[in-house]
């Protein structure tokens, strides 16, 4: 028989704690014993506890103390821990990187990181200044790794300046043939007319003098690279991916809306943000110059001329702009050069062909070339030089036609039609292509899906949408499509789902808040960090009035600030209180 047991390293104090524990149901945790109890509980294997510690630790995780929880996490096996460590490292990446310990992590630790796509960064030069920064601090014994670290950072982001001056002539990198493969695949990929699609096996280009190189440039794969991992590549991290925004459409009541959602990719949430001066349903959304304005669309009551902008890092809100010249719902608006052109439409007695063209500087409207066919419930889009009218409804019945505007020339030109006819479609760009989705035809609304080559001037059929969605909010972020709520025949839709062009497949999303069809949604270059403070409505930002929510906020700030014990009950609510 057994009569005395040996607990090595394992203090009294944190003994005789989880000995009242089991006894009693309930241990108090705080900063001063949290290490040992954790430890002790890991080895006694005392699983409530342990998460109790972790969760603990995870309140007082801060820049400073990061890399050391992470590495106790690591050392004991405590998952939760180490998994708290790496989202609050992923969050806090710009200020851990200048911290000296961090270039001493070890290279999984780094590798895992930088791999992870909500990584929060401003720019991708960051990355590549760590992974760089952190070789140099030890480049003997680090050299094997800088071909798989290099390969995470997502080269054809960087600008292309700064990657053929310090990327393509850095000494380390100049030394690797995968390295130098890695950095001709990105100058491939951005000289490529269609950005972010995967590359042929042992493809090349070599730049005679028209580009930003040197005349007879060589770039060149000569190896095959895994067409996932180059898109993957080629895609943004979701910290500078910028944000989608739905704003307007009616659902079930039938009252246009006013409200705004937009999308933060990084938490795949959908969060509210500060309304529009109007209710706007079959509206123009667009984003030109980092601003996003809302044009036309009928209110309930009329048909609509008014516009409004809102610039989401003023913070200010939604302000009125010049009206267009002619009132009109199911109206598309895209920007090319800087300029904002609304397009077709329609009012209670015809379909419409006229353009206007917005000057944001002088904010004045003028006519342009109309198009060729009347088009309300049109799609639009630009897409190099040009833009494109897709569909639409000419008063009798749903178009498959599209054309193509010149704005030197202010002329409009029929191309390839589509191979379904469409009103309602949501149209976008996505790598030097052309996305029309859903709409209806006649009949239906459709969950049919095409894309257009502008190089071939034709239309190939994409993977069909999970649902029926006429009326669709269509824009693409990120490397995929996002078709946004619609109406399926029988119900307006608050589901979203996101096409990948790699898998020719889709994916569900987040849903949004309100069903909602006929909403305009658009793409702006801007963070979700602009929209919070500023003007962000919605409670799960900020302590509402509630009491409960209060005071979850009160203990959380109190915890943080390491005036709270947290006391453990078995079976019973985790119960906080002040020490």
């Amino acid at each position: 028989m057994i009569t005395d047991m040996y607990f090595q390293d394992i203090s009294f104090e944190a003994l005789e704690a989880l000995v009242n524990f089991v006894y009693t149901s309930e241990i108090s945790i705080n900063s001063d014993n949290v290490q040992s109890l954790l430890f002790a509980a890991s080895i006694l294997q005392m699983d409530s506890v342990c998460y109790a510690c972790q969760r603990f630790m995870t309140q007082l995780l801060t820049t400073k103390n990061c890399l050391l929880i992470r590495q106790f996490a690591e050392q004991h096996n405590c998952v939760d821990l180490l998994n708290s460590s790496d989202d609050f490292a992923v969050d806090h990446f710009i200020e851990l990187r200048e911290l000296d310990e961090f270039k001493q992590i070890a290279f999984p630790h780094l590798r895992d990181l930088i791999r992870r796509s909500d990584l929060k960064i401003t720019s991708e030069e960051q990355v590549f200044e760590t992974v760089i920064e952190w070789m140099e601090a030890n480049p003997c014994e680090r050299k094997q790794h800088l071909p798989e670290l290099l390969s995470l950072v997502r080269l054809p982001q960087l600008n292309m300046q700064y990657l053929v001056e310090n990327v393509r002539q850095n000494s380390m990198i100049k030394e690797s043939r995968e390295c130098t493969d890695l950095v001709s695949e990105a100058l491939f990929v951005m000289l490529s007319p269609l950005k972010g699609t995967p590359l042929p096996i042992g493809a090349a280009i070599n730049d005679e003098g028209g580009g930003q190189y040197a005349a007879g440039t060589s770039l060149s794969i000569p190896r095959p690279l895994s067409p996932s991992s180059q898109a993957l590549r080629s895609r943004p991290r979701k910290s500078v991916a910028g944000v989608i925004f739905c704003a307007g459409g009616r659902g079930t009541g039938g009252d246009p809306f006013r409200s705004v959602e937009a999308f933060d990719c990084r938490l795949n949430r959908w969060i509210s943000i500060c309304e529009m001066t109007q209710q706007r349903r079959h509206v123009g959304v667009v984003s030109a110059l980092g601003k996003l304005f809302a044009i036309g669309g009928h209110d309930g009551m009329q048909h609509l001329a008014s516009a409004e902008m809102l610039d989401p890092r003023e913070g200010v809100g939604w302000r009125r702009v010049a009206p267009m010249r002619t009132c009109r719902r199911g109206i598309a608006a895209a920007a090319l050069d800087g300029a904002i052109y609304a397009v077709g439409g329609l009012d209670d007695t015809t379909c419409f062909s006229i353009v206007e063209r917005y000057d944001i500087e002088s904010n004045t409207w003028s006519d342009v070339a109309p198009m060729n066919v009347r088009r309300g419930g049109v799609g639009v889009s630009a897409l190099g030089k040009f833009l494109f009218a897709v569909g639409g409804n000419d008063g009798s019945s749903s178009l498959d036609s599209c054309e193509r505007y010149d704005p030197v020339l202010d002329k409009w030109k029929l191309v390839a039609k589509m191979t379904n006819r469409r009103a309602g479609a949501g149209v976008c760009v996505l790598d030097g292509a052309l996305y029309a989705l859903g709409g209806f035809d006649d009949n239906s609304p459709l969950c049919t899906c095409e894309r257009y080559d502008p190089h071939t001037d034709t239309w190939t059929q994409l993977a069909n949408m999970t649902f029926s969605r006429g009326g669709v909010g269509v824009a693409s972020m990120g490397g995929l499509v996002y078709a946004i709520g619609g109406h399926d025949g029988q119900r307006y839709l608050n589901t979203v789902e996101a096409y990948d062009p790699v898998t020719n497949s889709w994916t569900p999303v987040t849903d949004i808040k309100d069903c909602r069809a006929g909403a305009g949604v658009a793409w702006a270059d801007c963070s979700v960090d602009d929209l919070l403070r500023p003007f962000q409505t919605d409670s799960a930002y900020a302590p509402s009035g509630d009491t409960v929510v209060l005071l979850q906020w009160l203990l959380q700030w109190l915890t943080q600030s390491g005036r709270v014990v947290q006391v453990v009950r078995l079976n019973v609510p985790v119960i906080y209180r002040t020490a």
